[in-house]
């Protein structure tokens, strides 16, 4: 199983996309200071996620996402997070 995944930043509120096979421990590696990317950000909240049977199906999911503006757009008016 593969997961897209939303974090929050409750310092920044900035958002943070990804996938990963293992959710709860990249979620410990984003708090922890594990992830470069994530680490100005700390504390991260996890905010939304679906799950996928494939990693081909999340990264196609996160790439509609992230290059996508209405799928983004959509995707924040439904989790309730920022201006969407």
């Amino acid at each position: 199983m593969y997961y897209f995944y939303v974090l929050k930043s409750e310092k920044t509120n900035k958002a943070y996309y990804g996938i990963t096979s293992d959710l709860q421990k990249r979620f410990y590696q984003h708090n922890n200071g594990l992830s470069r990317a994530t680490k100005p950000d700390i504390p991260w909240k996890l905010v939304y996620y679906e799950a996928f049977l494939s990693k081909p199906l999340a990264e196609e999911r996160e790439k509609m996402i992230k290059y996508k503006g209405k799928a983004m757009a959509e995707l924040k008016k439904r989790i309730g997070f920022g201006n969407a």
